[in-house]
């Protein structure tokens, strides 16, 4: 079981890069494990760490003024492979939610498996929200899952957005799709019986 979702209240991280390909989020130089813990140590790691590894100090994840839980990325966020590596580093640095104004596809799928929520809004709103974080990088940010809004608490303006009521079930209860269908067997097996008789 996971943790549960359903409203977060964070400063943000900003990432105003448009176009950020999942080998930027995830070198495939690290694709060779395959459990999921691990892969945030090498997240955006060609921007964060140069040659010798030492970290990059213009880069924002190395800049300690920004913290919290919530990346707001630019336009198209994850095209490229469809690796699901990307979303795993994602998560396993700490991020509960993507915010952007444009995901791609299989991404944002593969950020839903491992529960962290992308949150699609509109240009403008990204926009506002890029300006409010530069200009105080302790602005907070709500996500309200139930009511499927995300609201900029220094501007107080709100935005809805859309999510698979399958995946936002999945997300409120703290289950992965498995522990869905096992928390539904009752119902499963009362089905099947139906249809025997």
């Amino acid at each position: 079981m996971k943790e549960k979702f359903t409203t977060i209240t964070s400063t943000c991280i900003p990432l105003p890069i448009e176009n950020v390909d999942t080998d930027q989020i995830i070198p495939a130089r690290f694709l060779k494990a395959t459990s999921r813990e691990g892969f945030g140590d090498n997240l955006f790691r060609d921007w964060r760490f140069d040659k010798d590894g030492n970290p990059i100090g213009s880069f924002v994840l190395n800049d300690p003024t920004y913290s919290g839980c919530i990346l707001v990325a630019g336009k198209n966020f994850g095209s490229g492979s469809s690796r699901e590596h990307a979303a795993w580093a994602i998560h396993d640095y700490g991020f509960r939610v993507v915010v952007s104004s444009f995901f791609a596809d299989i991404h944002k799928q593969n950020e839903l498996n491992c529960f962290v929520l992308p949150v699609t809004v509109s240009d403008d709103f990204l926009a506002e929200l890029f300006a409010t974080i530069s200009s105080d990088h302790a602005a907070q940010v709500k996500v309200d899952l139930p009511a499927q809004t995300i609201t900029n608490l220094s501007s107080g303006r709100t935005e809805h957005f859309d999510i698979n009521p399958y995946k936002k079930q999945c997300f409120i209860e703290g289950l992965d799709d498995i522990e869905y269908l096992l928390s539904r067997r009752a119902d499963i097996e009362r089905f099947e019986s139906q249809r025997q008789s």
